[in-house]
């Protein structure tokens, strides 16, 4: 229990009730803009909620409170339309500060950094700039990094090799910005700045390879949401390696390095490179997560995701029932009721489906209910109509799991024609997406060959299967049509056969790197789905000849 949590208890029932005052006059001066005695009243208020939140120790919602106060200090008496979306804000941002501590007293538990999204949407509403992530948090900056290897700091780093896995990021940072698988997407970037971090290790200009090399992989560990401020910030890191190649004295951005390592203390990761940071800064584990705070801060500003999730599991469970009704049908073994039950429901459903937008599924079923009541009247039921009802469910299952997962995927259509060539597509597509984690879990297994034939010292039995696995990756390729990827996996299959199994030597480990950020690559286009987008086609795959071109092998 903390002491601003304890305090508030004191003075609950008076600041909330001058709270629910300004929220009034705060109503009141947007019915009547000209009336500036209102908005003065509410500035007032304003005051005392901030002095009082102050004097009991609340920082976050202090801190809410006096960009409130700010905010309706600087919108005028008899404010236009200009002025909406400022009002706005602030009528949102009075709500939830409300909630946030009605939270605390209920609770006795304080999360400032909840409010830190409401904070930046108001100041966001009058052109500020957004405080970071870790506005809240606290770290010594100065730490020293730990030693690592002989490598002398002024060593020359190889310029093309470093531009190649500067690409790699750019890649995976593309991505990223996009929305197109981000954990993809994080594991690509954590890939190129982990090699870069090995290049830059020996000098003082690799500290931001180091950070940012932990977040990276914190991000990847962690699950940690894709958040436009994460990707404003891997976006900045990008720019900031432009600088790093080519300045022998780079020297990062501080507030950089301290978002990276807040992200690596909210991941609380356990990979190497997480480690290191949080010890060599000492970090402790933050009280909350990423997810807690997002599930959080849902409850205080009103319903998001968690209200589709409920939606869809219910028109789910409903879907259920359906095709528990249709089995005892086709067994004929349904009982009196069941036809009753099944026209019922599969009204009810068409009707919600059309409500929440999913109008095209609502129709497919309405489409249905004629040959249900058909049924019920004493219609024989026969097997090609029962069957077409089978996969009409199937095909709205199908919709409610898109509408699940957001607007990024293909559109919806409707009409028999249409649905059917819907249906046919989907199944389509989910053979493709089999064939290529078939394809990307070969590439997997191989780079776990090639780390255990490095760390055995060049023990060839760690690579006798190979061969055989990317043949089969490549066979899997060209079935699906992606040519270049197959001839691609087919390059990195002859150079594991021509320098690793029938080599007399090893080969360097900086080569072995560098076949491993081929099959890095290729596994990022499959894991990505990169195959059912065209626009990331070039880029990926130009990535990964990039590397095998750099292994020596001509392409």
């Amino acid at each position: 229990m903390t002491t601003g949590a304890t305090s508030l208890s004191m003075v609950r029932d008076e600041l909330f009730s001058t709270m629910e005052q300004t929220e009034i006059l705060l109503e009141q001066f947007i019915a009547e803009r000209n009336n500036g005695s209102y908005l003065q009243q509410a500035v007032e208020s304003l005051q005392q909620i901030r002095g009082t939140l102050n004097m009991i120790g609340l920082a976050g919602a202090e801190l809410l409170a006096q960009e409130i106060f700010q905010q309706a200090n600087d919108i005028p008496a008899g404010a236009g339309e200009e002025r909406n979306a400022q009002l706005s804000a602030l009528s949102t941002s009075l709500f939830v500060l409300r909630r946030y501590l009605e939270s605390v007293d209920l609770h006795r538990q304080e999360f400032p950094e909840l409010l830190l999204p409401t904070i930046n949407e108001l100041r966001q509403s009058n052109a500020q700039p957004p405080l970071p992530e870790s506005f809240l948090f606290s770290v010594r900056l100065d730490s020293p990094r730990p030693e690592r290897g002989t490598a002398a700091a002024n060593a020359v780093i190889p310029a093309a090799q470093a531009k190649r896995l500067r690409h790699m990021y750019q890649v995976g940072l593309l991505g990223f910005l996009r929305g197109d698988d981000p954990q993809s997407s994080l594991k690509l970037m954590a890939r190129a700045m982990s090699r870069l971090e090995q290049m830059f290790a020996a000098g003082d200009r690799g500290r931001l390879c180091w950070v940012a090399a932990a977040a990276l992989e914190s991000c990847v560990d962690g699950k940690l949401l894709p958040r436009q401020s994460r990707k404003q910030l891997f976006a900045r890191v990008d720019r900031e390696l432009k600088q790093l190649f080519s300045n022998p004295q780079y020297d990062a951005p501080r507030l950089m390095l301290k978002e990276l390592i807040y992200l690596v203390a909210l991941a609380d990761s356990k990979g190497p490179l997480a480690r290191e940071v949080r010890t060599a800064f000492g970090l402790n584990a933050l009280p909350f997560t990423d997810h807690l705070l997002e599930d959080a801060y849902r409850g205080l500003a009103g319903p998001g995701q968690a209200v589709v999730r409920s939606l869809t599991s219910a028109i789910n469970d409903e879907l259920v029932n359906v095709k528990d009704y249709l089995d005892l049908i086709e067994r004929e073994n349904a009982p009196a009721d069941c036809l009753s039950k099944l026209h019922a429901v599969v009204g009810k459903l068409s009707k919600t489906l059309g409500m929440v937008g999913l109008s095209s599924a609502g129709n497919a079923l309405q489409v249905q209910l004629p040959t249900i009541a058909a049924w019920l009247d004493g219609a024989a039921v026969e097997p090609e109509a029962l069957l077409k009802l089978a996969d009409t469910v199937l095909h709205v299952e199908g919709m409610v799991a898109t509408f699940k997962q957001g607007p990024t995927r293909a559109p919806l259509v409707s009409g028999a024609q249409d649905e059917q060539q819907s249906f046919a597509m989907n199944q389509l597509r989910e053979a493709r997406i089999v064939v290529a984690d078939e394809a990307f879990n070969g590439l997997t297994m191989t780079k776990r060959a090639i780390t255990a034939y490095l760390e055995s010292g060049g023990d060839k039995l760690h690579l006798a299967n190979l061969p055989t696995v990317l043949h089969s990756v490549q066979g899997g390729l060209l079935f699906i049509e992606q040519d270049r990827a197959a001839g691609l996996v087919q390059r990195c299959s002859e150079y594991i056969q021509q320098h690793m199994l029938e080599a007399p030597q090893m080969p360097s480990e900086q080569m072995l790197d560098t076949l491993a950020d081929a099959l890095t690559s290729l596994e990022y286009y499959l894991e990505g789905g990169a195959i059912l987008r065209n626009e990331m086609r070039t880029s990926v795959l130009d990535l990964a000849e990039e590397s095998i071109k750099a292994l020596g092998m001509q392409v």
